[in-house]
């Protein structure tokens, strides 16, 4: 009764003990798995690994530290762009030092009347004076490349403190006519154009005849 339950629930342990030496004895499988060790690492890494170990107690500092750093510079940044932008007045002067005098070129001067007054004698007195400010903004920026900013107004490159006197008073009449147009809606008429052109041939083309 014994054998017969054993048989029938499946290997004897004499079968079994068979079966595992015959396991065992085959070759093409592996039984014995050596313990797995790190590679050792080349000869020219040793400095710097004993270099990184000792400053190992220094990381936590570092990382703090740099992280310390790096938010301070973000701060700084967006305080010195708020301030510049809300608060003209403390904006920071471009790095030449403001010349005396300055002007655009007589031929640059002279192409960019023509050009307006071509616009005006089609009544287009709007665009002409629209020219005439956006011309000089070009001349401005060609002159000292890091004052003009695409958040800045007309007005507020016309008043720039790394202008000259003469520059900044003159853009900042042809800013104010054009701003009417531009914000107000107010459509310009021939003495707003007469008045742009007028300020800008005394500025850039001074003895000019008018």
């Amino acid at each position: 009764m014994a054998g017969g339950s054993t048989q029938g629930a499946g290997l004897s342990a004499d079968d079994f003990a068979r079966a595992h030496d015959a396991l065992l004895s085959r070759r093409d499988l592996q039984f014995d798995f050596a313990a797995y060790q790190l590679p050792k690492p080349p000869d020219w890494l040793k400095p710097l690994l004993d270099l990184l170990a000792a400053m190992a107690p220094a990381f936590p500092y570092i990382f703090w530290g740099g992280l310390i750093i790096g938010g301070l510079a973000i701060l700084f940044f967006v305080l010195r762009e708020v301030v510049g932008l809300r608060l003209p007045r403390f904006r920071r002067r471009a790095k030449a030092s403001v010349e005396a005098e300055w002007r655009p070129s007589e031929a640059r001067a002279r192409t960019l009347l023509e050009e307006a007054d071509r616009l005006a004698a089609e009544g287009r007195f709007g665009e002409a004076a629209h020219l005439i400010l956006f011309r000089s903004i070009e001349d401005i920026d060609g002159r000292w490349p890091n004052l003009v900013r695409p958040a800045l107004t007309s007005r507020d490159i016309a008043g720039h403190g790394g202008l000259p006197e003469r520059a900044r008073q003159t853009f900042g009449e042809i800013a104010r006519v054009v701003e009417r147009n531009v914000f107000g809606g107010a459509e310009l008429a021939a003495a707003d154009f007469a008045f742009c052109r007028s300020a800008y041939q005394a500025f850039a083309l001074p003895g000019a005849p008018a």
